[in-house]
């Protein structure tokens, strides 16, 4: 008889630790798009127009949840680290987004930043200019990966110069960071 009663307490101690293991796993900062798919292809609405790709030149639809306490405001980064360079490449860098945001909608990067939030910054990306610009790897190479990123603030608002590089940017929005979720998604040509 106490050797059920035992295995009853074990078991409904493991299962306690694995449901409190889900309630933490269900509580993290979560990213998720109607046009992204985590692993998938990139489609063509998000492809730059240029440099030999015909694509929309559109943000995507961005939208997270289960916000990490002590958040201040946001920030959303698209990346390629698989470009030809020393230091990846830049696709889009918003910062200031109101700690209210619950997402962008598709098409939000225009360089007029119509369709953000008031008070919202788009920074300078590695195309040299503010707002978005598409995938666009060189010809031939393998798909490069694509990192979309949604990153939780401890600040209101990050105060950085207008002319900001993306790379003292992206190093801004990582040191106020507490907490982040990303989409990969993928892109050749």
């Amino acid at each position: 008889m106490n050797f059920n009663i035992v295995l009853r307490s074990g078991t409904i101690a493991i299962l306690g630790a694995l449901s409190m293991t889900s309630v933490a796993l269900a509580d993290e900062l979560t990213l998720s798009s109607p046009t992204l798919q985590d692993k998938g292809s990139l489609p063509n609405t998000h492809v730059f127009s240029g440099f030999g790709c015909s694509g929309a030149n559109r943000s995507p639809e961005i939208n997270w949840k289960n916000v990490p306490p002590g958040t201040e405001s946001f920030a959303i980064t698209a990346f390629d680290p698989d470009a030809p360079t020393d230091s990846g490449w830049w696709h889009w860098l918003v910062y200031n987004l109101p700690k209210a945001a619950t997402g962008v909608s598709e098409n939000a990067g225009r360089s007029s930043s119509e369709g953000l939030p008031e008070g919202t910054v788009q920074a300078r990306s590695d195309f040299g200019s503010v707002g978005f610009g598409g995938a666009c790897p060189p010809e031939g190479a393998k798909p490069h990966r694509y990192i979309f990123t949604v990153y939780a603030l401890k600040v209101k608002s990050l105060e950085l110069p207008g002319n900001a590089s993306a790379a003292l940017t992206s190093f801004m929005i990582k040191a106020n960071s507490v907490g982040q979720a990303s989409l990969t998604a993928f892109y050749g040509r």
